[in-house]
C-alpha cells in the first residue's frame, strides 16, 4: 500500500492527480503542469515534500558522525542554521543519497534525506554510526510536514499568512534556516527561485496549507517540481546520479571536500577516479536546435564516442526542450553534437547549467 502525507486529503480535495513517487500517493499536477510551472518563476507556488525524510542527529559527536557521513565537509558549518548539500557516499564513492544538512547546535544537526531512499539512508547512518563508535542519536523526524514555498513572491506570502514568524526569518541568508514557534524554515528549494522550506508539525500542515492558498500561493505537484529544478540543473537521484555514479561524473564535485585531512566513506575511491582521469565523464547541458522533447536514457552521439542523457524535458520557461547528460569528458562547452530521437539524429547544443536562474533564461 502507498504511503501517504499529512496532506494527502487536501490534495484529494483539490482534485490532484495523484501518483506513485517512490511508495508514496503524491500529486502529479492540480490541472495545468504549466501553469503551476509558470506560477511559481512569476509568482508564487507551494509543494507537499512532506514525503521527504527530516532526521535529527543528536549527541557529543554529531559533528565527528558527519565528517565521516558525507563528502562535504560539515566543518564549513559555523553559524546555527547554516545548510550545506552534501552526498552521502558508499565505498566505491557511488551516491547513497544527496542531502541537505543544517547546522543547529553543536550537539544538533538536521538532515533531509530523498523519500525513496530514506530507509537505505537510515540503515547506513546507523552502520557507519556503529563502525565509528560514534556516540549520536539518529532520529527521523516523522512527526514533521514539509511546504515548500517558491517563487519571487514566496517569503512575501508566507509571511502574510504566518506573520508571528517574520522577525525569526527575514534576514535569512540564502541557505540558512532558523525556528520560528513551531516551524522550522529554511531558505532552501529545488526550483531555482527564492522562497522557503516549512517544516512544520504534521497536524497543522493542512492549515499552513489552506492559508496560503487563500493568499494567492499556487499548488503545485511532481511534475511542476520536475520541469522547474531541471531548469534550474538541479540534481534528481536514480535519474542523475545512484549508487553506481560517483558525484565526480554527476556535476557535483563542487559538493566534494578533499581539502580536509578527514577520511570520509568513499574518499579513497573518489582520489583514485581523480588519478584515472581517462575513466571520468563529463556531465553537461544540452539545448535542442529542433522540434522534439529529449527525455531521460537517450543516447548522445558524438566524435569521442557516446554518452546518455540522464534528465529532459520541454522547458516552458524557455519554450525548447533540454537535458542534462553524462558524455566523453572531451565534449565541450559550445559543441553540437546528436541526440537519437525515437531512431532519428537530431542536433543539440553543449551548453552550461543552469539554464534558467531566478526566472531569467541563461541559454
Amino acid at each position: 500500500m502507498l504511503k501517504r502525507t499529512p496532506l494527502y486529503q487536501t490534495h484529494a480535495a483539490s482534485g490532484a492527480k495523484l501518483v506513485d513517487f517512490g511508495g508514496w500517493e503524491m500529486p502529479l499536477n492540480y490541472g495545468s503542469q504549466i501553469e503551476e510551472h509558470q506560477a511559481v518563476r512569476r509568482d508564487a507556488g507551494m509543494f507537499d515534500v512532506s514525503h521527504m525524510c527530516p532526521v535529527d542527529l543528536e549527541g557529543e559527536d554529531a559533528r565527528p558522525f558527519l565528517r565521516t557521513l558525507v563528502a562535504n565537509s560539515v566543518d564549513k558549518l559555523t553559524q546555527s542554521g547554516k545548510a550545506l548539500y552534501s552526498c552521502m557516499l558508499n565505498q566505491a564513492g557511488g551516491v547513497i543519497d544527496d542531502l541537505i544538512i543544517y547546522f543547529l547546535r553543536e550537539d544538533w544537526f538536521r538532515v533531509v534525506v530523498n523519500a525513496s531512499t530514506a530507509d537505505k539512508d537510515l540503515a547506513w547512518m546507523e552502520k557507519v554510526r556503529l563502525d565509528g563508535g560514534h556516540r549520536v542519536t539518529i532520529t527521523p523526524r516523522r512527526d514533521l510536514a514539509m511546504i515548500a514555498v517558491q517563487g519571487p513572491n514566496a517569503r512575501a506570502r508566507f509571511w502574510q499568512v504566518r506573520p508571528a514568524a517574520r522577525a525569526a526569518t527575514e534576514r535569512l541568508g540564502a541557505f540558512f534556516a532558523a525556528e520560528a514557534g513551531d516551524l522550522f524554515v529554511a531558505r532552501t528549494g529545488y526550483t531555482g527561485e527564492d522562497g522557503f522550506e516549512v517544516m512544520v508539525p504534521a497536524a497543522q500542515a493542512a492549515q499552513l496549507w489552506q492559508d496560503l492558498k487563500a493568499a494567492g500561493v499556487a499548488e503545485a505537484g511532481l511534475g511542476a517540481r520536475d520541469t522547474l529544478r531541471l531548469e534550474a540543473g538541479m540534481n534528481l537521484y536514480g535519474n542523475d546520479m545512484d549508487e553506481t555514479v560517483s558525484p565526480l561524473d554527476a556535476g557535483l564535485a563542487w559538493t566534494v571536500d578533499l581539502k580536509s585531512p578527514r577520511d570520509f566513506v568513499g574518499r579513497a575511491a573518489l582520489e583514485q577516479q581523480l588519478a584515472n582521469a581517462g575513466s571520468r565523464k563529463a556531465f553537461v547541458g544540452l539545448k535542442l536546435l529542433d522540434k522534439g522533447v529529449l527525455r531521460s536514457h537517450q543516447k548522445v552521439i558524438t566524435p569521442h564516442g557516446e554518452g546518455e542523457i540522464t534528465s529532459g524535458t520541454f522547458a516552458p520557461t524557455l519554450g525548447f526542450s533540454v537535458a542534462m547528460a553524462r558524455v566523453p569528458r572531451e565534449v565541450k562547452i559550445g559543441d553540437t553534437v546528436e541526440v537519437d530521437i525515437r531512431g532519428k539524429r537530431m542536433p543539440v547544443q553543449v551548453v552550461k547549467m543552469p539554464f534558467v536562474r531566478n526566472g531569467k533564461p541563461l541559454v
